[in-house]
């Protein structure tokens, strides 16, 4: 029965990351580009020993297999994501299996009442990411663990920097409220690959090694054996 139990739940997970992928794909790409014209230019890229500022990865770990995730801090699905194979990501990281190369991207600015908060949580992630390293991933973290709902105007400028300060970093905000990264999110946004099966940009996209996967909501079978086999 727990059989049972476990393959339904990635089947709906994966049916939940299919239907919520085709609701934004027909017109994302296009926006994205748009965008990006817009913005003018790819604008100041993050420099770090730990950010490889020509794809956008912000790497956490060293390990010889790489993780790479796309995430938007707005997308539910994302969420889920974090909690379903975040722990499984974090084991591997801390084991040195891999290296974890966060994507923040933003694809969900038009459900947030027009304050641009997948962009502006993104960009804040640069912005812990530059000051910190260590502070990476649990700032990820804790966004989504505050994460607002679609439909919100998103988090404030002032609660992203009180949860940056719990992850141990300070002196950011004027990086974060001058949305000092802003415009290299969206020019890395239009970067994303696009996963098995879709016909353009979606949240979450996980790359194993370069190759983009397909989730199952299974991590022992989608990241463990996959790197391991």
């Amino acid at each position: 029965m727990m059989m049972a139990a476990q393959q339904g739940k990635r089947n709906w997970f994966a049916v939940w990351v299919s239907v919520a992928v085709v609701v934004v794909l027909v017109a994302v790409t296009g926006l994205v580009i748009w965008m990006n014209a817009l913005a003018g230019g790819e604008g100041e890229a993050p420099e770090a020993a730990n950010i490889n500022a020509e794809t956008g990865a912000i790497a956490v770990g060293d390990g010889p297999d790489t993780v790479a995730t796309y995430i938007d801090f707005m997308c539910p699905i994302c969420n889920q994501f974090e909690q379903l194979y975040g722990p499984t990501i974090e084991e591997l990281v801390d084991d040195g299996s891999i290296t974890l190369d966060i994507h923040p991207i933003s694809i969900l600015d038009r459900a947030s009442q027009g304050t641009e908060y997948s962009t502006r949580s993104a960009n804040a992630m640069y912005c812990v990411a530059v000051a910190d390293a260590e502070a990476s991933m649990p700032f990820m973290q804790a966004m989504f663990e505050n994460q607002p709902s679609e439909g919100t105007t998103g988090l404030t400028d002032d609660q992203i920097l009180e949860i940056a300060s719990a992850a141990g970093v300070t002196g950011i905000d004027a990086c974060v409220t001058d949305q000092t990264y802003a415009k290299y999110v969206t020019a890395r946004t239009q970067d994303t690959p696009i996963a098995p099966g879709n016909s353009g940009i979606g949240t979450p996209t996980v790359a194993i090694n370069g190759e983009v996967i397909s989730l199952t909501g299974d991590p022992e079978v989608d990241l463990v054996q996959a790197i391991s086999g």
